[in-house]
């Protein structure tokens, strides 16, 4: 793995336990150019914005979709702390960006968390609804098992 791809993740994984210390769930994302520079970040704010949807991966591609040309986010990358769920992915399939990078995968997500009645889960893989979308999107990871599952510690349950 590159020097900059994991300083990015471990970036995205601190973004999450910001989160977390914020009273929201633990994850972070962030858009770097093609450079490695970083564009925008964001936290999960479900909790403390009361919306189901501000997951940080959506909260990104709002402000990245206001902020950004169309052919910036093209060539941008988006670092995920953890894979993209479904509803994320398909934000991100529709911004246009066309790369992603995650630490923790969903099903190591699901494991740590055990499986809440109370949580609905999608159990659909990012990779999976990018496929669907007809249009390519890169995706790597999981990366960073033990970093990216430091962050969850404790917190479901």
């Amino acid at each position: 793995m590159a020097d900059h791809t994991r300083a990015h993740l471990l970036a995205a994984i601190d973004l999450a336990a910001s989160a977390r210390a914020h009273g929201n769930h633990p994850f972070g994302a962030l858009l770097t150019d093609p450079d490695g520079g970083v564009l925008l970040t964001a936290e999960n704010t479900v909790l403390t914005d009361h919306d189901v949807t501000a997951h940080a991966e959506t909260n990104l591609v709002r402000q990245a979709s206001r902020a950004l040309a169309p052919a910036q986010l093209a060539k941008a990358t988006l670092y995920s702390s953890t894979e993209p769920c479904a509803m994320c992915a398909g934000a991100i399939f529709w911004s246009g960006i066309r790369r992603v990078v995650y630490a923790l995968a969903a099903t190591d997500l699901n494991v740590i968390a055990g499986m809440d009645p109370e949580e609905p889960v999608l159990h659909l893989p990012c990779r999976q609804v990018f496929a669907a979308g007809g249009s390519s999107v890169e995706v790597s990871g999981p990366h960073l098992y033990e970093e990216a599952a430091a962050v969850h510690t404790g917190y479901w349950g």
